[in-house]
């Protein structure tokens, strides 16, 4: 008996999540560009773990000068990566940030001053280690247990570098990203005190009541939903309620945000303020009205529900009732329920940036894979998925390849000597232009072809389901994987193996073609070390057309048939070891037209130019 409960336990998931709930109040000092804040956190210790020390980040510390983000974006901007159209060399900047952190004076920089925080009522000591806040416990907190925690900050709000502070390019005051004391996340592999360097980020579970008490004159946006809406009007009043404002200069913002795991928010006297209802939710825009603007900001909104139906059918319904898409950003950048994003541009690139912050909202707004460990799931997937959505509602992109520049970018990298595994911590990349093309262009590259190798309709049903079965429960790469093997029935570690554990390419190639008989002997290699399984068409010189599938040993199984219109004969499966395999042609040679590998140029062979023989 105990032996079976034992078994049946263990066979249980133990993938707990820990747990937060913010009640934040903080008064913001608009003209002195400084805020103070009060913060209760209940924090609920779902781990089987004693908690000694806990940790927050402590974000905006980075910006000052002689910080780990400003020294390490000056080091990689020493390194040639390539020359530019006038032969100079190319280095290797993040051109947001460059050198500038180095330049900020005392009241340009930002921080975060931590005056008090009790556990419990009882004072705690802190050590800050830059964007670090550790707290060692006078009492552990143990498991299945609450601590809760009472916090006194102040802050000033860096000059707009990276992702959030004020008056950036655009004119907007107050972008207020990574602007609160944030709990770290513990999971079951411990603690993930990521100092901030350049990217990305990783947070907790929670609920958000958040009040922001600001002067009159602005207008606000962002996470959650707003409890005093005819207090503030500004457009988020009840349709046909009177507003009443308090007296005095101040308003009183007040948000609650359920089980996300971020806070955002953006002020600004000058937003415009305009809504789209869409399919059980509101999307709001606030913008800055000018003659860029005035027309492709409400274009944007018009385009939003036929881009969710395309969403929810492919990926998953929004489950949350407003999101927010901001002009406040440095290009765009992601949170719960809302984005920022730059906003003056011309509307291909307006509806292209939207959408992508957007699709976060599925692979780091629900599923929110640890991006530091795990960029590729979080950038790849959504470009993968913004592509996609892109690219099936506007017209005039509808049959071209979504994907192309995806695959531009990945041989581009495959092809540079700054390529690593994607395994590697997202901070630790040698090159800004590495984490880039790996993060974004493999990890796209890595969803299509995993649509090569199991069959798109697979891969797409898996999706669902892997949104389905792991949203809200920070799942990891294996966690993916596994949910494509059941869907697909293929085995596919192997897959994750080469791809992303290494930095081993693929390159097949035609190697010989020669008569035997009635028939015709075709020899296939492998030039590069990453085994694949192979599609192989054959067409005759009358047009007809029969596509050799050669399956992978290691997959044990085999891909359905993409193409039922055409003849397929699934061949013998090919051994990873072997450098060759030939392929018998059930015609003679002189009827034959053309053979092909990779028809559908899915896989990411990195060399092209042998795939196909024509007689």
């Amino acid at each position: 008996m105990l032996a079976g409960s034992w078994l049946q336990l263990n066979a249980q998931s133990d993938r707990w999540q820990q747990r937060v709930k913010y009640t934040m109040d903080v008064a913001m000092d608009a003209p002195a560009n400084k805020f103070t804040g009060k913060q209760h956190l209940e924090y609920f210790n779902n781990s089987p773990d004693t908690l000694k020390k806990v940790f927050y980040h402590l974000y905006w510390n980075a910006f000052q000068p002689g910080s780990m983000m400003d020294v390490r974006s000056r080091e990689l901007g020493k390194i040639v990566i390539g020359k530019d159209k006038s032969g100079n060399n190319r280095l290797d900047w993040d051109n947001r940030v460059r050198d500038r952190i180095s330049k900020l004076k005392p009241d340009e920089i930002g921080y975060q001053k931590i005056i008090s925080l009790k556990r419990d009522g009882k004072p705690q000591s802190f050590k800050v280690v830059e964007t670090i806040l550790e707290v060692p416990l006078d009492k552990p907190i143990l498991p299945n247990s609450k601590a809760v925690f009472d916090m006194e900050f102040e802050a000033q709000v860096p000059v707009q570098i990276r992702r959030s502070g004020r008056h950036n390019a655009e004119g907007v005051d107050f972008s207020m990203a990574q602007w609160y004391p944030k709990m770290c996340e513990y999971d079951y592999e411990g603690w993930h005190p990521t100092p901030y360097i350049a990217r990305e980020f990783y947070g907790v579970w929670g609920d958000y009541d958040v009040k922001i008490t600001i002067d009159k004159k602005y207008i606000l946006g962002g996470t959650g939903y707003l409890q005093n809406p005819n207090q503030i009007g500004y457009g988020y009043e009840t349709p046909g309620a009177k507003v009443t404002r308090p007296a005095g200069n101040t308003l009183t913002w007040h948000f609650i945000a359920p089980n996300v795991h971020d806070f955002m928010w953006a002020a600004d006297p000058n937003y415009k303020h305009i809504t789209q209802k869409v399919d059980g939710f509101t999307a709001h825009f606030l913008y800055l009205e000018n003659e860029n603007t005035r027309e492709t900001w409400p274009r944007l909104a018009k385009m939003i529900p036929a881009a969710y139906d395309y969403i929810k059918a492919h990926y998953g319904a929004y489950p949350y009732q407003q999101y927010s898409f901001i002009q406040g950003g440095d290009g765009g950048m992601e949170y719960p329920m809302s984005t920022l994003i730059l906003g003056n541009g011309k509307m291909d690139g307006l509806y292209g940036v939207a959408i992508h912050e957007w699709m976060h909202s599925w692979y780091q707004g629900m599923l929110a894979t640890n991006e530091s460990l795990y960029p590729w799931m979080d950038e790849g997937f959504t470009t993968f998925g913004q592509d996609n959505t892109i690219y099936n509602t506007v017209d005039s992109l509808k049959g071209k390849n979504p994907h192309e520049d995806s695959y531009a970018g990945y041989f581009a990298l495959a092809r540079s000597p700054f390529e690593e595994p994607a395994t590697t911590h997202s901070d630790h990349y040698n090159t800004n232009y590495g984490y880039s093309l790996t993060a974004y262009s493999k990890g796209a590259v890595f969803l299509e072809q995993l649509g090569y190798v199991i069959g798109a309709a697979n891969r797409d049903a898996g999706l669902l389901r892997y949104y389905n079965e792991w949203r809200f429960k920070h799942p990891n790469a294996n966690d993916f994987i596994r949910v494509m093997e059941k869907e697909s029935g293929i085995e596919l570690d192997w897959y994750k193996q080469y791809f992303i554990n290494s930095t081993k390419h693929i390159d097949y190639g035609i190697d010989s073609i020669y008569s035997n008989g009635n028939k015709t002997m075709v020899r296939l290699r492998r030039i590069g070390q990453f085994p694949m399984p192979i599609d192989f068409m054959v067409t005759d010189k009358k047009g007809n057309q029969v596509m050799h599938y050669i399956p992978l040993s290691i997959m044990f199984g085999e891909k359905p048939n993409e193409q039922p219109a055409i003849k397929r004969i699934v061949e013998p499966a090919w051994y990873w070891t072997n450098p060759t395999y030939e392929v018998e042609i059930d015609l003679p040679l002189s009827e034959i037209k053309e053979l092909e590998i990779d028809p559908s140029q899915r896989l990411a062979d990195v060399d092209r130019r042998n795939n196909k023989a024509v007689s």
